[in-house]
């Protein structure tokens, strides 16, 4: 049994983009940073995918003048995410 032809591109193309972000990330972040990238990427996708797209960004610009440290991407987490909101119910 074989699977369609035209679903095998794609899955190639993407397994290069994957491939070229990482190779990127490796570039830009410190093996410390690129741990604690991976374990958000674990625990919340969405940020990971956003922090990378910021960094691959500035990285193509050319706003990166040496590899991101851990502290630096704490900073850049910090800054992406939204701030949590407290409620409070006041009964009556």
């Amino acid at each position: 049994m074989s699977f369609p032809e035209s679903a095998d591109p794609h899955d190639k193309q993407n397994q290069n983009i994957s491939a070229q972000k990482e190779q990127i990330l490796k570039q830009i972040l410190s093996p410390e940073a690129r741990m604690r990238l991976n374990n958000i990427k674990m625990v919340k996708p969405e940020l990971s995918d956003l922090v990378e797209q910021y960094l691959i960004g500035m990285a193509s610009q050319g706003k990166m003048d040496s590899q991101i440290s851990d502290e630096q991407l704490k900073q850049i987490l910090l800054s992406i995410q939204q701030p949590k909101r407290d409620f409070k119910i006041n009964r009556i």
